[in-house]
């Protein structure tokens, strides 16, 4: 079991932070990598990449976005229950030197992934220009931790509710053009890492990219992570999650992170409904 220290609802029932007690995993955890995460012994295994790490406090911190039946689950978690299983450090860390100017670009729940990758970009000692993203103010997260991490920060909002009204890739043009980086980190949905990508492509800037894919063990056994870089087929579990963007087959990729959708959505009805069952019950019951 995996005692919970503390929750925080970033965003009003959609986005969780919960940092959980784990202390070989926080002892030994480097930017990158990734967790998987069981709520109950019969639950689904979900892959999070890790925000943050406390090696001090034994804690590592997750945040999520509740997307399906096993994020709901996650939500409702309080402080003080526990986790079933918690595995990890798992994947390969991010390979951090100092190359020079590094943009790191952030969407939605990804810019919490960004943290510690951005952060370990400015320790090795190089000048961090940091773009965020999100659909609306309320779902900039991570925001003050980014700009204690950065030498520049460019926020953007699809509604203009926060920073610039506009997408990560009109901020990135410009900072293309005018200081062009040495190396650009990308995490966030998959569309976003694409187009930038694409941006990055011609300018010949060497783009990182984190994946997220299908993955059940985590382990490179069961190959529901494959994903094509290059002429190859490799396993976003063990031999990332970071590829180099410019060889990813974004559309496969799509396509696979599409296959369970309806399942998804049908097992999210099917939870709600026992959820609001339950409560009426409870109700009827006082």
């Amino acid at each position: 079991m995996f005692k919970i220290v503390r929750t925080e609802e970033l965003v009003p029932t959609s986005v969780f932070l919960h940092e959980i007690e784990a202390p070989r995993v926080a002892r030994k955890a480097q930017p990158g990598q990734f967790l998987i995460l069981k709520a109950t012994e019969t639950g689904e295994r979900i892959p999070l990449t890790m925000a943050d790490t406390n090696p001090e406090t034994g804690t590592v911190t997750v945040i999520f976005m509740v997307v399906g039946k096993s994020t709901a689950i996650f939500s409702a978690l309080k402080a003080g229950e526990t986790y079933t299983d918690l595995i990890g450090p798992l994947g390969r860390p991010t390979d951090i030197e100092k190359v020079g100017h590094v943009v790191c670009v952030g969407g939605g729940t990804g810019i919490a992934v960004l943290h510690p990758l951005a952060r370990g970009m400015k320790k090795a000692g190089n000048r961090v220009t940091t773009i965020l993203g999100a659909r609306s103010e309320n779902f900039l997260i991570f925001r003050e931790q980014m700009v204690a991490l950065s030498d520049a920060l460019i926020a953007m909002s699809d509604d203009g509710s926060t920073g610039r009204k506009g997408f990560v890739t009109d901020a990135l043009k410009e900072v293309i053009a005018t200081d062009k980086p040495d190396l650009v980190v990308a995490v966030g949905p998959v569309p976003m890492m694409r187009a930038v990508s694409e941006l990055t492509r011609p300018e010949k800037i060497h783009t990182l990219v984190s994946l997220n894919p299908v993955m059940v063990d985590g382990t490179g056994m069961c190959g529901c992570c494959r994903v094509t870089v290059g002429d190859e087929i490799k396993f976003a579990c063990v031999d990332g999650p970071e590829f180099d963007g410019h060889k990813i087959d974004f559309h496969g990729l799509t396509q696979r992170l599409n296959a369970y959708k309806a399942a998804e959505a049908e097992a999210m009805t099917a939870h709600r409904c026992r959820m609001e069952a339950q409560a009426k019950q409870l109700e009827q019951q006082a």
